[in-house]
């Protein structure tokens, strides 16, 4: 049986390395800075046998609720509503401190059980913050480092005793035997039973977290009129239309000569491995200033990666005429994203809900294609055709012979061509292939890729 554990305490006593020591990797972002981490963050901890999901919170600050650390502790105490128990954290090397005085009583009427944990206790001029933490009256504090994972069988014998009844360890689900797919039939790597991983990305107050607190139902995500309140990339579990999906959230991509603080170093560093996971992303673009130049260059990044991509245009609420702005939309992304060509274009308003439907079927729809599997008789039927309509050209006397081609992945479709003198096939004539194979097997917005296979010549002295 697993259980929800959420990490509270005061600004910079080393929340986010914690977590990350007990997620088994750098899932958070760290900073000598107080307050990076504004958004409470999931996980799945681990430590021996025990399996549980683990939430990384601001830290605790006093402020009027309507200011940003104000909307952060918000978000904070909904964390400590939703866990079945909580990790006080506090610096044993600064001590105790009236903010941890003041904190503790206000997780003391959570009425849940608490694990008291002396952070920082690396070392010998961390022992009298330790015997400080008693006066907090929180019981015994559990003394380790994040930083170093010292200490981790105390805390390990807390979660046990604090939680008995849900210290459980999890099992691991049987591993699935790989799909195979017989030549002449048409296939999917489509798994239903895992969820479809969305990351949400675009250029700083384009309204992406606000989107997806309207996708999910709840004010999930901190939201404000300040660019840049997102840092994190912060996953959620979802559930649309009897589909399990996971939403990832992330910080506003600026152009790279901009960004000079190590803190939004880190955050756009994390919304890049977030675009790596996912199997869709949505660019949201703002629909009063749509494709800059940065929506361009990031959408670019998700074909590079090879992501199915979706255009979400937030903010059309604020549109007047719609009918001849969506078709201004849709004619410039055909013009300025080639490589994507045929990416569905949705309007929406994170604001007002205007969209969410269709924005999501667009999502599914693209990932049923990112996964599709095209049989080999059907490929070679349409090669044959494409290759006398428009046969490749000649080099040095002898043209280029294209004899077979078959798609051994999908995610994204992956096609292989087998023949004579390929490496001299020009750049041009594989986009006429990726083109003619979006357009005959319906492959709109998503990456395709294309590699070439030639036979060794025995006659060629080159390679002998």
């Amino acid at each position: 049986m697993t259980f929800r554990l959420a990490i509270i305490g005061r600004p910079n006593v080393g929340k986010s390395t914690l977590f990350n020591r007990l997620v088994g990797k750098k899932l958070a972002l760290v900073d000598d800075q107080p307050g990076v981490t504004r958004d409470r963050r999931e996980g799945e901890g681990r430590i021996a046998d025990l399996v549980f999901t683990v939430i990384d919170t601001a830290g605790l600050e006093q402020g009027d609720a309507a200011s940003l650390s104000g909307r952060m502790r918000a978000q904070t105490e909904a964390a400590i509503a939703d866990a079945d128990a909580i990790l006080f954290v506090m610096d044993a090397r600064a001590g105790l401190t009236p903010d941890d005085r003041h904190f503790a009583q206000l997780v003391r009427r959570a009425d849940k059980p608490i694990i008291l944990v002396a952070n920082k206790a690396e070392s010998k001029a961390s022992e009298a913050g330790v015997l400080d933490a008693f006066a907090l009256g929180l019981g015994e504090p559990v003394a380790l480092s994040g930083e170093h994972g010292e200490g981790f069988g105390e805390l390990y014998d807390a979660l046990r005793e604090a939680l008995p009844d849900k210290t459980e360890p999890a099992e691991e689900p049987p591993e699935e035997a790989p799909r195979v797919f017989a030549d002449d039939e048409d296939g999917t790597e489509l798994d239903l039973a895992k969820p479809l991983r969305i990351a949400v990305v675009g250029r700083p107050n384009a309204g992406k977290s606000t989107l997806i607190n309207r996708i999910i139902g709840e004010d999930r995500l901190l939201t404000g009129p300040e660019a840049g309140v997102t840092r994190d990339s912060i996953g959620l579990d979802f559930e649309w239309r009897d589909r399990k999906l996971k939403l990832f959230d992330t910080a506003g991509l600026r152009k790279r000569a901009r960004v000079i603080e190590k803190l939004e170093k880190l955050a756009a560093g994390d919304a890049l491995r977030a675009v790596k996971f996912a199997e869709v992303v949505v660019l949201l673009l703002d629909a009063t200033i749509p494709f800059e130049k940065q929506d361009l260059t990031i959408a670019d990044l998700v074909e590079r990666e090879g992501r199915a991509l979706v255009i979400g245009v937030n903010k059309w609420d604020l549109i007047a005429d719609r009918a001849a702005k969506i078709r201004e939309l849709r004619e410039e992304a055909a013009r300025l994203l080639p490589q994507v060509r045929g990416a569905p274009v949705v309007p929406v308003s994170g604001a007002t809900g205007e969209g969410l439907d269709a924005l999501m079927k667009a999502v599914l729809h693209v990932h049923e294609i990112w996964n599709r599997r095209i049989s080999t008789a059907r490929l070679n039927r349409w090669l044959t055709a494409a290759v006398d309509q428009n046969p490749p050209p000649a080099v040095s006397g002898r043209r280029i012979k294209i004899r077979y081609m078959t798609q051994p992945k999908a995610r994204p479709p992956h096609f292989i061509i087998f023949g004579n003198q390929l490496d001299e096939l020009p750049t041009s004539y594989e986009r006429y292939l990726v083109n003619g194979l979006r357009e005959a097997f319906d492959l709109p917005g998503v990456p395709i890729r294309i590699s070439r296979r030639m036979a060794d010549n025995p006659y060629d002295r080159k390679k002998r």
